[in-house]
C-alpha cells in the first residue's frame, strides 16, 4: 500500500513539472515568421533566456532548436545549438594560425523524428557489434562506447530534463550505416502531448510579414498588415536582424 502512494505522488510531481513547463511556453513572448518552407520561431522568456526554432512546414518536424542568454554581465551570448547542425566554425585563413578542423573526425548532432529523439554521429567507419549504447538513469545520461576505444560520448536529453521525466532503458535503440550511428529514444507521451499542443499554438502565430501563422506555403496570401507604433517598429526592425543572422 505504501508503495502504491509512493508512486502516486511521483505520477502527479511528473506532471507538475511537465506542466511547469508547459506554462513556461506558453508565457514566453513569442514571433514568427514563415520563410524558405519553414516555420521559425522566435521565443522571449522572462528570465531573458531566448529560445530559436525552425519546424518544417509540410510535416511539421522540428529542424533547429538553439538557445541563447546573457552574461552575468548583461552581453548577449552565443547561440548554443540543441537540435540541427552545428553551427559552422570560422573559416580560417590560409596564413593564420588556427588549426582547421578535421572533417573526418566525428561529428555528433542531433536530428529528431515526430516520435522519437534522435542523434546522429558521422565518420564513425566501424561495424554495429562494436558499439555499446546504454542509458545511466541515475546520471539522467545515454552513453556510448566502443570496444575498440576509438569513441566515446555522453549527453543528455533536455526535454526529459525540463520536464523532470525519468529516463527509460527500454526506450533506446540504435543502427549503423554508411559510416553513421544513428541512436534513438522513444518520447514519452508526455513529451508528445507538450509538443503536440505547442505546435498547435505556435500555428496560430502570425508571422512578421501578416501571413496566417498556419499557412502551408511561402506564397500563401498576406494580409494587409496592421499600422505599427513607432515602438513596435523598432522592435520588428530588432527581431528581424536576430532572425536574419541566426536561423539563415
Amino acid at each position: 500500500m505504501v508503495t502504491e502512494v509512493v508512486l502516486c505522488n511521483r505520477n502527479i510531481c511528473r506532471d507538475m513539472a511537465v506542466q511547469s513547463w508547459s506554462n513556461i511556453l506558453k508565457s514566453s513572448k513569442k514571433t514568427a515568421l514563415i520563410h524558405d518552407g519553414k516555420r521559425k520561431i522566435h521565443y522571449l522568456f522572462t528570465d531573458g533566456k531566448e529560445m530559436a526554432e525552425e519546424y518544417d512546414l509540410k510535416t511539421d518536424e522540428l529542424i533547429v532548436r538553439k538557445w541563447r542568454h546573457k552574461s552575468t554581465l548583461g552581453a548577449q551570448g552565443q547561440w548554443q545549438v540543441e537540435v540541427g547542425e552545428p553551427l559552422a566554425s570560422p573559416v580560417a585563413s590560409l596564413d593564420s594560425d588556427v588549426i582547421k578542423e578535421n572533417y573526418s573526425n566525428p561529428v555528433f548532432m542531433r536530428k529528431d523524428i515526430k516520435s522519437s529523439f534522435q542523434w546522429r554521429i558521422r565518420n564513425l567507419p566501424y561495424p554495429k557489434d562494436v558499439f555499446n549504447v546504454s542509458v545511466e538513469p541515475s546520471e539522467r545520461c545515454i552513453i556510448i562506447k566502443t570496444s575498440n576505444k576509438k569513441y566515446y560520448k555522453k549527453f543528455n536529453i533536455p526535454d526529459l530534463d525540463r520536464s523532470q521525466l525519468p529516463f527509460d532503458c527500454s526506450a533506446l535503440s540504435f543502427t549503423h550505416a554508411n559510416n553513421t550511428l544513428i541512436v534513438s529514444y522513444k518520447k514519452p507521451k508526455e513529451i508528445l502531448t507538450l509538443e503536440q499542443e505547442l505546435l498547435k499554438e505556435l500555428k496560430t502565430v502570425k508571422d512578421t510579414a501578416g501571413r496566417d501563422g498556419d499557412c502551408k506555403k511561402v506564397g500563401c496570401k498576406r494580409r494587409r498588415p496592421r499600422p505599427l507604433s513607432v515602438q513596435q517598429s523598432s522592435d520588428l526592425w530588432g527581431l528581424r536582424l536576430a532572425l536574419t543572422l541566426h536561423l539563415g
